[in-house]
């Protein structure tokens, strides 16, 4: 490895949380070189009233916090922010693009925090330092260049965590400039769940608000891992554990943060050692499998209700509801019917006692919340791995009351946000005509380019500008080396950031990476002291308040360099008045109020309510706004998801995050919860498929695609780890694994990249 890194791999005895979510904490502070009384005071204002979001996961904020309303990655995420380490211009005057392209994601980015405005220098290779005013005024030039031969040509791709104020702005540049080319990361996880609940329920974001945590009855988990992804999650999950809610999970992998937690804020139960225990019944379905198993749930609760009827009980199905509410349950029903169990157990892996137990959980719960992540929609059939989960709810009517509903855990802080606010390559997800009226202009109306679309693009050379509003693109995507070589021939790329990434080190012709204020930051523009705000993942709007000293006075918010850029580019019009947007942010949430009057009403006034404000959900209310007027039943073409057909020795892999880790940032090489340490090059499998092909734990083999499309696929140098995992199904890190998987493959309606269920073989 060549940097002195231990490979050491052994089992974790302890639970989520604990002690060793306080040691962890410990070595990303002393790591990130932090000031520690500065730290400490800015995470106590962490997801509080007058605080800041958090800047990792979306997990909602509640009324009344904690004391420490933090989890272990949102506190690495804010030391990741607060370090103390710089990388000035200093650094890149003694390494070339080429030379950094060597070190590790990790490495990358533990330089710390950029200083300068820099522009790429190809002769020499290296980033130079640059004004900001002849940065602005060079990428602008660059783009009325771009624009007068096709303003279809650039692409204006957005990280998730840009404000709502930023996202606002940016997705109307990209309108002004002439295209929908808005890709963002949702483009990469929760794509699927917009499109899928569009058409089961009329919404496209969950239905529940934190408070249905507190009244539910039983909880079903389906592909999302609370340990990694959304740590506060804990919290909730062990009150209602305590309560004796059922928690039933759904997950290839056992992951330690739905087994037991100890509440690293509760010293009783740290010194005491007291664990609390989460699922109730653990399925380990495999990847892919998921239809299958939720075929079966509900075949069991058709067969309960028959069972039921001819019995004179009362009924297992909410007859009413689904009689009221909902279309295509005979149909639905009907197929059920037809479904054999042989065929259910062969695609899901999972046991027919099994399902009908957790299926007779279901029956018993007057509300129960449905919980998913991207194992259910990184698939080719994501969007029906929803469906069917949508199905399964409705049966009993377990949307629209209190203490139920479905609940898509979201990653990036304001992920969900941004699309709200218009950050959307789909124009029918915006309101154009308003957006006209507003600011006297004809918008584009065709379909713009997302992620996948946008990688097409840079291969066929069409797309020739790209600026990408935070994130590391060329790390998150699929197809990785392919896209990277043909990126060099992209006209313009501008990448605005906090900390370098691989992503920054492979360049068009004219290339600047603009460096800004994080979201801990105080942002102050024209001497006003500024606020931001964000929405979580049950679409709650907060404000966020930056207070801490910024990294570098040449540093500008998200904002200002948007504005800058926007008002160089494009012709001066009366009615879009960036000065005074930037200014004073207030102004932007007046604007997105009158664009979007019913969702942000009473905006600048309501985002300070303890817990923030929810955005109005019809499907929450039981008014459903789908084709039929009503909650769809929607029929799956297969029972598995992953789009290819099984084959001797191809498995599945399934692309995951570890512990110390958020997205493409990787915090250190510590994934604690699975018994890995001082790598990422490893691959889970099970120990018979160990032993069928001959291999041994420990051992050194590469993964090569199977997709049969004749493109050479593979990752090297990966060490095998016997893991307690699906037979026919290998694990192995995001975004390492992110190679192996073509631009093809993925779900059928969002072009999710299907990360979940890849063909591969394992070669030694």
């Amino acid at each position: 490895m060549g940097d002195g890194r231990k490979p050491k791999i052994e089992p974790y005895p302890g639970p989520a949380g604990g002690w060793g979510s306080v040691k962890s904490v410990k070595a990303i502070l002393q790591r990130e070189q932090v000031p520690i009384p500065a730290t400490v005071k800015e995470l106590w204002r962490q997801n509080k009233p007058r605080g800041f979001t958090c800047v990792s996961c979306a997990w909602p904020q509640p009324e009344k916090p904690l004391k420490f309303e933090f989890c272990e990655n949102g506190a690495k995420a804010s030391a990741w922010e607060l370090t103390s380490l710089r990388t000035t211009p200093e650094f890149f005057a003694q390494h070339t693009c080429t030379e950094l392209l060597d070190w590790s994601d990790h490495d990358l980015e533990q330089q710390g925090r950029l200083t300068h405005p820099l522009r790429y220098d190809r002769a020499s290779d290296k980033y130079v330092p640059v004004s900001w005013g002849g940065a602005f005024d060079a990428i602008a030039s660059e783009l009325k260049r771009l624009r007068e031969t096709d303003p279809k040509s650039v692409v204006f791709y957005a990280s998730g965590r840009a404000s709502l104020e930023t996202s606002y702005l940016y997705a109307l540049f990209a309108r002004l400039y002439g295209n929908n080319n808005l890709p963002d990361s949702s483009n990469m996880c929760h794509e699927a769940t917009g499109i899928a609940l569009r058409k089961s329920v009329g919404a496209a974001v969950g239905t529940v608000v934190l408070d249905d945590f507190a009244k539910t009855d039983c909880i079903f988990f389906f592909g999302q891992n609370a340990g990694v992804n959304s740590p506060r999650m804990l919290h909730d999950l062990q009150k209602a554990a305590k309560r004796g809610v059922p928690i039933v999970v759904f997950n290839p992998l056992r992951e330690r943060g739905l087994e037991r937690f100890t509440n690293p804020q509760s010293p009783v139960e740290l010194l005491a050692g007291k664990e609390t225990p989460l699922a109730t019944q653990y399925l380990q379905v495999q990847a892919g499998g998921d239809i299958a198993a939720i075929t079966g749930l509900c075949k069991t609760l058709v067969a309960l209700d028959d069972d039921a009827r001819r019995e004179g009980r009362p009924r297992v199905l909410d007859a009413e509801f689904i009689a009221q509410h909902t279309d295509g349950f005979d149909e639905f029903a009907t197929w059920l019917r037809a479904q054999s169990w042989d065929a259910i157990e062969a695609a899901s892996g999972l046991a027919r006692a099994d399902l009908e137990r957790a299926a007779a959980t279901y029956a018993k719960a007057d509300a129960v919340i449905g919980v998913y992540g991207m194992g259910l929609t990184q698939h080719v059939l994501g969007e029906y791995n929803i469906h069917m989960f949508a199905n399964f709810m409705l049966m009993r009517g377990n949307v629209g009351k209190p203490g139920a509903g479905l609940c898509p855990v979201r990653g990036h802080s304001n992920v969900q946000g941004q699309r709200t606010v218009g950050i959307a390559d789909d124009p029918a997800l915006v309101p154009l005509d308003r957006l006209a009226e507003q600011y006297g202009f004809e918008p584009p109306r065709d379909k713009g380019l997302n992620t996948v679309e946008t990688c097409e693009g840079v291969l066929d050379g069409t797309v020739h500008g790209f600026i990408g509003l935070g994130g590391n693109f060329l790390r998150a995507i699929p197809e990785q080396e392919m896209v990277a070589a043909a990126w060099r021939k992209l006209r313009l790329t501008v990448q605005i950031a906090t900390k370098l990434n691989r992503s920054h080190l492979v360049n068009g012709e004219v290339a600047y990476l603009l460096p800004c204020l994080g979201r801990i930051e105080r942002v102050d523009e024209n001497g006003k002291p500024q606020v931001l705000s964000t929405e979580d993942s049950t679409s709650c709007i907060h404000a966020s308040v930056g207070k801490a000293e910024p990294a570098s006075a040449e540093l500008k918010s998200e904002t200002r360099i948007v504005v800058e850029l926007a008002r160089r580019t494009l012709a001066a019009n009366p009615k879009v008045p960036w000065e005074t947007w930037v200014g004073d942010y207030a102004t932007i949430r007046d604007a997105i109020e009158a664009t979007y009057p019913e969702q942000f009403k009473d905006f600048n006034q309501r985002m300070w309510q303890p817990g923030g404000f929810h955005r109005p959900n019809p499907a929450r209310e039981r008014v459903w706004k789908t084709d039929t007027g009503k909650a769809n039943f929607i029929l799956p073409p297969a029972l598995t998801a992953t789009g290819f057909d099984d084959a001797p020795d191809r498995f599945r892999l399934m692309t995951m995050r570890s512990n110390d880790q958020f997205n493409t940032t990787v915090y250190g090489y510590d994934d604690r919860f699975r018994g890995i340490a001082g790598t990422r090059e490893v691959v889970l499998m099970h120990r018979d498929d160990i032993a069928r092909l001959g291999l041994r734990d420990g051992q050194t083999v590469k993964l090569v695609s199977d997709a049969g499309d004749g493109v050479d696929r593979e990752v090297a140098g990966l060490r095998v780890v016997a893991f307690d995992i699906p037979r026919g199904c290998v694990g192995g890190y995001y975004p390492e694994c992110n190679p192996l998987i073509p631009l093809s493959h993925h779900a059928v309606f969002s072009k999710t990249p299907a990360a979940k269920s890849v063909p591969v073989r394992v070669v030694a």
